[in-house]
């Protein structure tokens, strides 16, 4: 694979579930994706066996982790490292974007939730 730049504005757009949008390239081993969220979005709780970094790079958000759903509170600026496996979802306490990066690649949490 060469080595090949890409403008976010230029990569497409979807919309999984209500108040989320994301644009997502993938690489050989690894996919990376800007993630819009506005005000009141809810991730369901779901696990993946793709590693993730969440990198929360503007708003606010409430991650709930584990099968008990521990509220873990983030905003812009701070990153969360998420292992294979482990339960997590979120919500979205105001417009936030978070730039997620997993690998391998595999399917987002959102790809299984609907609309």
């Amino acid at each position: 694979m060469d080595a090949t730049t890409y403008r976010w504005d230029e990569i497409a757009e979807d919309n999984p579930i209500a108040l989320l949008t994301r644009r997502t390239l993938y690489g050989e081993k690894m996919m990376v994706a800007r993630v819009r969220l506005e005000k009141g979005c809810h991730v369901a709780p779901h696990h993946h066996d793709s590693e993730q970094i969440a990198i929360v790079m503007s708003g606010s958000c409430v991650w709930l982790m584990g099968e008990e759903r521990t509220p873990v509170p983030m905003k812009g600026g701070e990153v969360m490292v998420l292992p294979s496996n482990v339960v997590h979802g979120l919500d979205v306490l105001e417009d936030t974007e978070i730039i997620d990066v997993l690998s391998p690649i595999g399917p987002m949490g959102v790809d299984k939730q609907g609309k």
